[in-house]
């Protein structure tokens, strides 16, 4: 009886080290190195895009390596996001960028204290558009699954967005965040360092070239002491920037400007807080404290026997 007890204790421990090492094991970055954004191109590297315009900010869009993960993509060169008490990291309620608002975190605790999953009126949408497309698709994988193309863009946008794409859809294109170059720019490439073989003796290189005579200096002409025609023309009056004649249609107004597209360059990375591991903590110490109570009782109850 005891053994047995034992045994189910023991089981239990294990299966609470597994379940807290697979937590920490998902809640960890798993290094999707961040780049520069020129590293970006049509067929390498993803682009990821946050838009903060819920809370009056730009969207922001940096560069990292694939293949990786949109959750490896969203914690790393100074991206940071919380999870849910209830649902662990998996589940996005907080995104963050150490290089605006000093690495604050939106919706912020007060919004939401991201205990429970956000309601479908206000939360971050996960979308994704494939090289060459220029169309969004809602995500229909969460973020430490899916694994976006080389040249793709990811997009996170906050607020009251639905499955079916009828209400808040991005507010920006896939062309207007990807990466149109296609080869990497802006890092200077190595120079060729590299000399010339010496040529092996008695070889006839022809005659040596004769350096060319200089050229002889050109008189400058004398100034010419009659005025400038332009001088003596009478000056015409300039058109003034006055309204239109009469008549004349207006001018069109000018287009209202689009969302602001700030580049994200790497930076030093923030604090992670990848979410609650309290549910599955207390899960399991409540099957260690039972086992050891079922332990103790047996011990007991065999000592009186």
């Amino acid at each position: 009886m005891i053994s047995r007890i034992t045994r189910a204790a023991a089981r239990a421990a294990a299966a609470l080290g597994l379940t807290v090492a697979a937590f920490a094991a998902t809640a960890a970055p798993a290094g999707a190195a961040p780049q520069p954004i020129g590293q970006c191109t049509t067929s390498s590297g993803t682009v990821l895009a946050v838009d903060f315009g819920h809370w009056g900010g730009p969207v922001y869009r940096s560069c990292g390596t694939t293949p990786t993960t949109g959750y490896e993509l969203l914690n790393q060169g100074g991206w940071a996001t919380t999870g849910t008490g209830h649902d662990g990291p998996a589940f996005i309620c907080r995104i963050g960028y150490s290089g605006h608002q000093g690495g604050r975190q939106y919706p912020t605790p007060d919004q939401d204290d991201c205990v429970l999953t956000p309601p479908a009126s206000a939360y971050w949408s996960y979308w994704h558009a494939n090289p060459g497309q220029n169309t969004w698709e809602y995500s229909q994988l969460g973020a430490m699954l899916y694994k976006p193309k080389p040249g793709s863009v990811d997009l996170w946008t906050f607020g009251a967005t639905d499955v079916e794409g009828t209400q808040g859809r991005p507010r920006v294109t896939p062309d207007q965040l990807r990466a149109h170059n296609a080869r990497p720019t802006g890092v200077p490439q190595p120079k060729d360092t590299r000399t010339a073989a010496p040529l092996p003796p008695n070889v006839d290189t022809g005659p040596r070239p004769e350096n060319p005579r200089p050229a002889d200096p050109t008189p400058s002409a004398p100034a010419s002491a009659s005025p400038s025609p332009s001088a003596s023309a009478p000056e015409s009056p300039s058109p003034s920037p006055s309204a239109p004649p009469s008549g004349s249609a207006p001018a069109a107004a000018a287009p209202s400007p689009g969302p602001q597209v700030v580049e994200a360059a790497p930076a030093a990375d923030a604090q992670h807080d990848a979410g609650s591991y309290l549910p599955a903590v207390a899960t399991g110490a409540l099957v260690l404290l039972i086992g050891g109570a079922a332990v103790f009782v047996a011990r007991r109850r065999r000592r009186t026997e």
